[in-house]
């Protein structure tokens, strides 16, 4: 059977070894952590979530609610420049319930050559007047 090599790996192949083209074998994880106070935050508002510094990737997110944020309302979390670079908007109804979110774009981005803010876009509908709302960023240092 064929065995090909992920493009962190490649040069792994050669003599002499290159080193690893991207430091995000075995790199540092760091989490920047929002809480977020619903109060009936209208379609529209933006949410600062974290201010990420330059030379980071993000790797992943983990949203948890202690109340569902209804059927009607979405978030998107992203920048000012992309509000939905991270997670594309969408309902979040589960209840204590930690779910992981991220697409293939944002992960697979460049590191950041700049610090980055990141927001949550809230849209369609307002969020509940109560509950908390949980946002793990976790990047890892490239």
């Amino acid at each position: 059977m064929a065995n090909t090599y992920a493009t962190e790996l490649a040069g792994q192949t050669s003599t002499p070894v290159d080193k690893l083209l991207s430091s995000t074998q075995g790199a540092t994880e760091r989490v920047f952590r929002a809480t977020i106070t619903m109060a009936s935050q209208a379609s529209g508002d933006t949410i600062t979530l974290a201010r990420v510094p330059k030379g980071y990737r993000f790797s992943r997110g983990v949203i948890t609610a202690s109340a569902t944020m209804g059927a009607a309302a979405t978030i998107a979390i992203g920048t000012a420049a992309s509000s939905a670079k991270y997670r594309a908007a969408a309902v979040f109804t589960a209840v204590d319930t930690p779910t992981m979110f991220g697409k293939t774009t944002g992960i697979d981005a460049a590191k950041l050559t700049a610090e980055e803010t990141v927001i949550a876009t809230i849209a369609a509908a307002s969020l509940p007047a109560s509950g908390t709302v949980v946002i793990e960023l976790v990047y890892i240092k490239a």
